[in-house]
């Protein structure tokens, strides 16, 4: 049988004696591994928390936020008033780090936005650990820095979005299931649970959508019986149904009168908000009590009357003129919420402009570097093109040639191969579910950036091994930049004057690494330094295009908003004066 392409690390040595001096790697990993993810850490950081001074405020979660942070009882029912009658179609928890933030700091823009630039940086340092125990250090500094360049997490991370609440319970999930899975342990099986329930809180049905990837994964590579495998397994399902569940409880068990109306349903039901117009109704199954999605006006809009939802369209009501108690009032003119149709002009999703307002003074011009030279798909190719693509896509053939030879090139059992299969049903499970269904907000495809990053980093490690071993498999390294290359120039081609030197630059990078990397199996008395070369341009070219459009976040203009985040061209404004 083949041996396994990763060297796998031993089980995490970690010496306690300089604990404090977080700047020295533990024992078993090289003296540079901590300063390098120290070093992507303090990138993120920056990159994240750039736009902090200018951020705007959320629509409608805002006023949640404000209402939550001066009422214990709205805190604990999630109101949107501070008198608790009503509340969003989200859950409490969904705002809580928002609201410890806005109590430390005060209410403000970037208060509410602090806690997704921590979120942001927490997810980075855990991709590190995550990788590091399945396949090694280098793979897993590689995927810390992937996580950190992909596009829309360069923007989500950097605004008051809950995706990143939920971005982040997902990788810890894994984190626990990483030390679950490689040694049967029950304990940190229930800890992954623990992390998929409070992520659930965040974005409910779409914290779920990991379960598959982390039951199969554990089925097949825990060091344990089959007997012993189930049994955790079904105890770690209690536990998720248990945390996850349990802000629906408390609804469902306070008299109606004693707690608030929740939006998106007809008949005051937790369940039909939470399982009919956040779940089933997402993929057109009504169930009763729910609002049905054609009547929601989407995911942060009014309800209509006929919805038999109270305080729609009053006075102070959810994104009707001023918020409660002066919030920030995300339907006011020019307020800063900056929703869509208020001067600025507003941007729906896909980055679609609105209207300018042309009574406003001064002369709109197009910009030109937001431009799109074709419609962005609409069905089951939504994730493959146009604002979305930009926003994850950059990746996925590499992805997948992970996913094919790396299975290939382990034995059954192996753990890598079960992390591939973990990763893989992520990545499947994710992708399916929003390429059949509406994308309302970039963020959405947040979910799949960890698998894209672990399986990309995997992939780089392997493939140049493979190229140092030489013969046939030599091959696929060059392949895979060359794929990469091209998949990038069409991707970049749907906004085509977006820093075209930069598209420029990057396709002739591509080109030498192939030429390099070519040369360099040809040529049998090539040079180290050649080879080495050849990677190091080759990465770069992999990289280049994402790390362009999320190191763009840099100018305001390009970093999206809480509305809707996406780097790039895909965000911020078509017209400008």
């Amino acid at each position: 049988m083949p041996a396994s392409p990763i060297d796998l690390p031993a089980k995490d040595p970690e010496a306690r004696a300089n604990r404090w001096a977080f700047w020295r790697s533990p024992a078993g990993q090289p003296p540079w591994a901590r300063p390098v993810l120290l070093g992507i850490a303090l990138v993120a950081a920056v990159l994240y928390a750039w736009n902090l001074p200018v951020v705007d405020y959320a629509p409608l979660y805002a006023d949640a936020v404000r209402s939550m942070s001066g009422s214990w009882k709205a805190f604990l029912f999630g109101a949107v008033d501070p008198a608790a009658t009503y509340t969003l179609d989200k859950l409490a928890g969904s705002f809580v780090p928002q609201v410890i933030s806005a109590k430390i700091f005060g209410y403000s823009a970037w208060s509410l936005a602090l806690p997704q630039v921590i979120e942001g940086v927490i997810s980075v340092l855990v991709m590190y650990r995550v990788v590091r125990r399945w396949v090694g250090v280098v793979p897993g500094l590689l995927a810390a820095g992937i996580f950190t360049l992909t596009p829309v997490a360069a923007s989500m991370f950097g605004h008051s979005m809950h995706d990143g609440f939920l971005t982040m319970c997902l990788v810890l999930a894994v984190d626990q299931y990483q030390r679950a899975v490689s040694e049967g342990r029950l304990r940190s099986l229930l800890w992954a649970g623990v992390w998929v329930g409070i992520g659930f809180q965040a974005k409910m049905l779409q914290a779920w959508m990991v379960l598959p990837a982390l039951v199969v994964g554990y089925f097949l590579t825990a060091p344990i019986e089959l007997r012993r495998r189930v049994k955790h397994v079904a105890v770690a399902g209690v536990v998720v149904l248990a945390v996850s569940l349990s802000w629906v409880a408390l609804y469902a068990f306070t008299p109606a009168s004693d707690r608030p109306y929740i939006s998106r349903t007809t008949n005051n039901s937790a369940f039909a908000m939470v399982f009919g117009y956040n779940g089933l109704g997402r993929v057109g199954i009504d169930i009763p009590g729910a609002v049905p999605g054609d009547q929601g006006g989407g995911p942060i809009g009014g309800a209509g009357r006929e919805a038999g939802e109270p305080g729609q369209g009053q006075e102070g009501g959810p994104g009707m003129g001023p918020g409660p108690e002066g919030g920030p009032g995300p339907g006011q003119e020019g307020g800063p919420g900056m929703g869509p149709g208020q001067e600025g002009p507003g941007m729906g999703p896909g980055g679609s402009a609105a209207a300018p307002d042309q009574s406003a003074p001064g002369e709109f011009v197009e910009d030109q570097s937001k431009v799109e030279s074709r419609e962005s798909p609409t069905g089951w190719a939504k994730l493959l093109d146009g604002h979305l693509g930009v926003a994850i896509a950059w990746l996925f053939p590499l992805t997948l040639l992970t996913l094919l030879f790396g299975w290939r090139r382990t034995e059954r059992g192996d753990p890598v191969r079960g992390g591939l299969v973990m990763w893989g049903v992520w990545l499947v499970t994710f992708g399916l579910v929003f390429s059949a269904t509406e994308v309302a907000h970039t963020a959405y495809v947040a979910s799949l950036a960890p698998a894209v990053a672990a399986l990309s980093a995997l992939g780089i490690v392997i493939f140049w091994r493979a190229y140092r071993r030489g013969g046939k498999e030599a091959w696929i390294l060059p392949l895979a930049v060359a794929v990469q290359l091209a998949w990038g120039a069409w991707l970049w081609s749907h906004y085509p004057d977006f820093l075209p030197w930069a598209k420029w630059g990057t396709l002739a990078l591509g080109i030498i690494a192939i030429v390099a990397l070519v040369l360099a199996r040809v040529i049998r008395t090539a040079s180290t330094t050649l080879i080495t070369a050849g990677l190091a341009i080759g990465v770069a070219a992999i990289l280049a295009a994402p790390a362009t459009y999320a190191i763009s976040v840099l100018d305001a203009d390009y970093a999206g908003n809480s509305f809707d985040a996406n780097a790039g061209p895909a965000s911020g404004r078509v017209i400008i004066r």
